[in-house]
């Protein structure tokens, strides 16, 4: 196969396709999808459902009738995606990815590279068959753990950890929902293209271990001299959010209307930029207190508000400044009732686009909101009424029984554990059980891997891994509609001849170039656009126009779309791009340039190395 490295140079085709109105919609249709993901004025689910709606409207242009469109609701990879989100939502339930991390932390110790090494090796196999969404968001809390108890920074294994897991991802099929959508897309193309097919579940697995180790020994040996320390080892979170600025206590005076009142009163009188965090009575602390908490005369309420605020208290009858709480110790009770943490806003949070408001979320989530960080940026002055986004970062303090029910659900990522975490850890070897019999009947071609995935599914219930009404919790929404709005995007690219002209463009631009080096350029121009949109949607967009160009230039099909799909899958220069980068993102107090400083060397690497390990396992 060594000789196909070498391949002719490719040439230009002699046919340009014609510029046909359809082509010209579909491409309007395109550009009004980038445009959408990238600015983010929609939510992407939205965008999503809007542009089935514009496809099908523009049919008599598009190709897409209603049932085209609404096709990918059907689709077998959208399916095959909701049910393995289920299957890792029951692994998830069970602890096993968490004791996983704790059993390497022992390993890790104080030094670096060993710390980097087990965040690696508990990331990596996990994500080739579990998503690797969840298994950021379980192990975030851990490697922050191993970092604090070896006294190093956190920022220094955040971002490998969220690396690691997208490189583990291209272990095999099940890896990531990219995965599953460019086999769908190269079975449809199957029809046209002989070369093409659907991919087995250890389609690729060789050239993904050879990515794995390359990507974990740069994160390993190279990348941590390029990470900055932004988060000090055991970071003092009153310190790093400033909330001794925009914490005060007062103390309610005998006189005060306030007295047998509750704290409802208390945010009414005092104002709604002032926030009741605490209540000191006596000797106890309440953390978090309730609307309807009652306050008598000599309470202490620690409140967190804006600076101009802090002033304004010193003028109001009803209560006496005391003072300004300066450190964790002044603020976290001794007996840990309430515990100081992050909470990272997670992608399918009912958080995202709602305004903060900190008395809401004590009611609802039963957690005090001390600061925020917005895409890594402390938040100083005023966060009350900040439209919260996905990666948003939140210092809370709350009881740990709270902590414990966050961590199992799906608004937010806790960043510290919990120190009594419930986990049905007696299900874990069934779990497990599951999740083998699932690859082993798609490995060995009995039934399709969606078949498998939905057993697998029905196993997990029926043997109590899951409850029935935790298989929604468990799905990624937006995933499953982002999936069923590009599917028919993809089928219009494919069917008018837009990809097949935008082909061209690329052809007759690099026509003078060996074929090797127009796989690599496929390569790099699909990692760029998953920077601006997602994963899913690069892949729909880029594989109809890799192959087409293939097609033209006489090369094989299967290895452009091996590049494309290779490429949107390992996304490393920004945040954005992929959504394991944003969960690590408050909890990492990293910077966007961070990302790019650690991450395009990494990409260029991996670039060169899978491109040139694609020639060698199935040739151009």
């Amino acid at each position: 196969m060594l000789s196909s490295v070498c391949a002719p140079l490719a040439q230009e085709p002699t046919v340009q396709p014609e510029l046909t109105t359809d082509i010209l919609v579909v491409l309007g249709v395109v550009v009004l999808a980038l445009v959408l993901f990238l600015t983010e004025r929609l939510p992407i689910d939205v965008t999503a459902i809007l542009l089935i709606v514009v496809l099908a409207v523009l049919e008599p242009w598009t190709g897409v009738d209603p049932s085209t469109g609404i096709s990918g609701f059907a689709n077998d990879a959208t399916i095959t995606v909701l049910a393995m989100l289920i299957l890792s939502g029951g692994i998830a339930r069970t602890g096993l990815v968490q004791e996983l991390g704790h059993r390497m932390a022992a390993f890790a110790g104080d030094s670096i590279r060993k710390q980097l090494f087990v965040t690696v090796l508990a990331t990596s196999p996990a994500s080739g068959f579990l998503n690797n969404t969840p298994v950021v968001a379980l192990l975030v809390p851990v490697v922050t753990d191993i970092a604090n108890r070896g006294n190093t920074s956190p920022s220094k294994l955040l971002i490998p950890l969220s690396y690691a897991s997208q490189v583990g991802g291209m272990l095999t099929l099940i890896g990531t929902s990219t995965n599953i959508l460019a086999s769908d897309i190269s079975a449809r193309l199957g029809a046209d293209y002989p070369e093409l097919h659907r991919f087995s579940m250890f389609e690729f697995t060789q050239l993904g271990v050879i990515v794995v180790l390359t990507g974990g020994l740069y994160l390993i040996f190279v990348g941590h001299y390029l990470l900055p320390e932004r988060i000090p080892p055991q970071a003092d979170y009153v310190a790093e959010y400033k909330v001794g600025d925009y914490i005060a206590d007062v103390e309610i005076i005998a006189d005060s209307p306030l007295v047998g009142g509750t704290v409802a009163d208390a945010t009414e009188l005092l104002g709604p930029e002032v926030d009741v965090v605490q209540i000191v009575h006596g000797g106890d602390r309440l953390v978090a207190p309730r609307q309807e908490t009652r306050i008598e005369e000599g309470d202490v309420l620690v409140v967190r508000t804006d600076r101009d605020a802090i002033t304004m208290l010193e003028g109001v009858a009803a209560v006496e400044l005391v003072g300004n709480p300066q450190s964790a110790a002044e603020i976290e009770p001794a007996d840990s009732e309430g515990i100081l943490t992050e909470l990272v806003v997670s992608l399918d949070s009912q958080l995202v686009g709602e305004r903060l408001d900190p008395e809401h979320f004590r009611e609802e989530f039963n957690a005090a909101v001390l600061g925020l960080r917005h895409r890594g940026e402390l938040v100083a002055e005023r966060i009350v009424g900040r439209r919260l986004e996905v990666g948003d970062t939140l210092l809370v303090q709350a009881p740990p029984e709270t902590l414990d029910r966050l961590s199992r659900g799906d608004d937010v990522i806790v960043a510290r554990e919990p120190p009594r975490r419930e986990y049905r850890s007696d299900k874990a070897p069934i779990a497990v059980a599951i999740m083998i019999g699932v690859v082993a009947v798609a490995a060995l071609e009995l039934y399709p891997i969606l078949l498998s995935a939905l057993a697998g599914v029905v196993a997990m219930v029926v043997t109590g891994v899951l409850e029935p009404n935790e298989l929604y919790d468990a799905v990624e929404w937006d995933i499953i509609f982002l999936l069923a709005g590009v599917i028919p995007l993809g089928i219009a690219l494919e069917q008018t001849g837009a990809a097949a002209y935008l082909a061209f463009l690329v052809v007759s631009t690099a026509g003078f170039l060996p074929t090797l080096v127009v796989l690599w350029l496929f390569y790099i121009v699909t990692g760029l656009i998953t920077e601006l949109v997602s994963n899913n949607a690069s892949v729909v967009l880029m594989i109809p126009v890799a192959v087409a160009a293939a097609a033209a230039i006489g090369a094989n099909p299967l290895a452009f779309v091996f590049a494309v799909t290779f490429a949107a899958s390992t996304t490393f220069l920004g945040p954005i791009g992929y959504q394991t980068n944003l969960f690590v993102y408050g909890p990492g107090g990293y910077r966007f340039t961070d990302y790019f400083r650690v991450g395009a060397p990494l990409q260029l690497l991996l670039s060169v190395v899978t491109v040139l390990g694609i020639a060698f396992f199935w040739g151009v």
